[in-house]
């Protein structure tokens, strides 16, 4: 991971930190990003993932989840047929996936979508509004370049994801200040299986680095109206 030097570092948005914990897969693990008043939760659809979730646990498990929380279904490279066999069964408020999968995928009229930019990888020619910058690899802890995602939050609106863990996300938001923050195996007791006290650690970590004026929120509309323009 490569730090830019202080002198780069943001001031802290006046807005309270978007905070997103994915690869849910029990009812416990649920139950304490509720508790814990995350932003958004998310739900991994790649079969050969640790934290795969079938469509229909995925939509069982997003009955617990209050309306304000947003449900995230995230894929990595799915075919046409992949993603409308998820969206027959669960109903989610956004799809992410890599950037280059969304040309080619006929996703639902008025559904949001959340482009993935990896540390590595070629930028496109044109930004979205809002990114996820994770890792080169998903699901494998490795963290983010945050020299990279510090210049990205310069050109669009940048969720941090990748190697974060209660322990370092309060100096990668301090660093990069990014609209918010995605965790998953930073807070798991084992592959796959969330800790709850990890859980509410993590999120009592990213907060403080942010004034809490106000709860932010995902504008799920206003993201798929500027995502799908570029």
């Amino acid at each position: 991971m490569s730090l830019p030097p202080r002198s780069h570092q943001h001031v802290a948005s006046s807005t309270p930190l978007w905070v997103k914990v994915c690869g849910m897969t029990t009812a416990e693990g649920i139950d304490a990003a509720v508790t814990a008043g995350v932003d958004a939760v998310g739900f991994v659809f790649f079969p050969q993932s640790k934290r795969y979730v079938s469509p229909g646990d995925a939509a069982r498990l997003a009955a617990r989840v209050p309306e304000r929380i947003l449900k995230v279904a995230v894929f990595l490279h799915p075919s046409q047929a992949e993603l409308d066999a998820v969206l027959g069964a669960f109903q989610p408020d956004i799809v992410q996936t890599d950037h280059e999968d969304l040309a080619s995928l006929d996703l639902p009229p008025g559904m949001a979508v959340l482009p993935v930019l990896r540390s590595g990888g070629a930028l496109p020619i044109q930004l979205p509004q809002r990114v996820l910058f994770e890792g080169p690899v998903s699901g494998t802890g490795t963290t983010a370049d945050w020299s990279s995602a510090l210049a990205l939050t310069r050109r669009c609106e940048v969720i941090l994801a990748g190697g974060l863990t209660p322990g370092n996300v309060a100096d990668a938001v301090r660093i990069v200040a990014p609209f918010g923050v995605d965790v998953s195996s930073g807070v798991e007791q084992s592959p796959g299986i969330k800790d709850p006290a990890r859980i509410a650690a993590f999120v009592r970590a990213a907060r403080p680095a942010t004034p809490r004026t106000r709860r932010r929120t995902m504008n799920t509309s206003r993201i798929m109206r500027a995502n799908n323009e570029s």
